[in-house]
């Protein structure tokens, strides 16, 4: 598997994650902007983390250049991808790495760190995303990775903020999988569990050395790969590879004359029974589900939708939606 002369944006690559994502692309033939907030050269004329990486990738003989901003900047992150565009012409994968933590139960968290989390982690992702998308949609050519979390999938204790940033990163990669399809373009959410210096303190001596961000970059790159997947989920730490997924039950029709508080708690069972679960495309496709399980003399058949129910090839959708 090999990018050669592809252009790659990794975000927070001046060290743990991005930097590894940085150096596994750029040994494999990428040019690389590592990108990371601290200003170039603003310690008394040392070099930045993002320069010092920028320097062992091409070093090692890769092609990399740093970059400093700041993703909740949106102006800011506009510059860099029209500096990588002067540079190289294009822009084939974005990974969306950069983050922070602001740790605290959700009674003593204040909004201002809340905000703050939120900004990086989601509006970070949509400001890039949303920079380098036009230049992918041209080329009819695109791979963006989102960095979600277990936090966000299944929640951790005091990472309300958190929890919220990654699995609000989630619902952005399953509609930009959808819009991106036509273009070419894969969207996908890596969801690492890694010692790095956001996690410092949370693992012991011997963990720290298993979950390296070099143990789950393997996953990032096959996920900006050209053969890779999109709208997929995939969990990664010390080694071990697993795709999560939102599931849903197949559900139970209650007729109108029996749809009550009551009647869901008497069929909660099977209402909740995950044994037999239901792929699910998109929201439409599970409004069209719901429809179809309808189909009695007292409602219409999934054949005979109403006409204020969009269904997803019906072409009311597109009028609503500004593509």
């Amino acid at each position: 598997m090999n990018f050669n002369e592809e252009v790659a944006i990794v975000t927070g690559a001046g060290g743990g994650l991005g930097r590894s994502h940085a150096l596994s692309l750029a040994q494999r033939g990428a040019r690389v902007v590592v990108n990371d907030i601290a200003p170039i050269r603003d310690r008394g004329g040392e070099d930045s983390p993002a320069e010092l990486v920028a320097k062992e990738i091409n070093a090692s003989g890769g092609t990399a250049i740093a970059y400093s901003c700041d993703v909740t900047d949106a102006s800011a992150v506009q510059a860099m991808v029209g500096h990588t565009i002067a540079e190289w012409g294009r822009i084939d994968i974005l990974i969306n790495n950069a983050g922070i933590l602001r740790d605290k139960t959700f009674a003593k968290m204040d909004l201002g760190e809340f905000r703050s989390v939120l900004d990086v982690h989601l509006m970070g992702s949509v400001h890039c995303t949303k920079a380098v998308w036009p230049h992918m949609v041209t080329q009819q050519y695109g791979r963006v990775l989102m960095t979600t979390s277990a936090s966000g999938i299944y929640g951790n204790f005091g990472q309300a903020n958190y929890g919220a940033a990654k699995s609000g990163i989630v619902g952005l990669m399953n509609v930009l999988a959808i819009e991106g399809e036509r273009y070419g373009i894969r969207v996908n959410a890596l969801a690492p569990t890694a010692a790095t210096d956001m996690t410092e303190g949370l693992f012991d001596e011997a963990s720290w050395k298993v979950m390296s961000p070099e143990s789950i970059t393997p996953g990032a790159v096959f996920l900006v790969s050209e053969n890779a997947p999109t709208k997929t989920i995939l969990g990664a730490g010390g080694g071990v590879f697993a795709v999560a997924k939102m599931v849903e039950a197949a559900g139970v029709f209650l007729s109108e004359d029996e749809r009550s508080p009551e009647a869901i708690a008497a069929h909660w069972e099977a209402i909740s029974d995950v044994s037999a679960t239901v792929i699910t495309g998109s929201a439409f496709d599970q409004t069209g589900r719901y429809l179809e399980m309808t189909t009695t003399d007292e409602f219409p058949t999934a054949s005979a939708t109403p006409s204020n129910t969009a269904t997803p090839s019906d072409p009311t959708v597109t009028a609503k939606v500004q593509s």
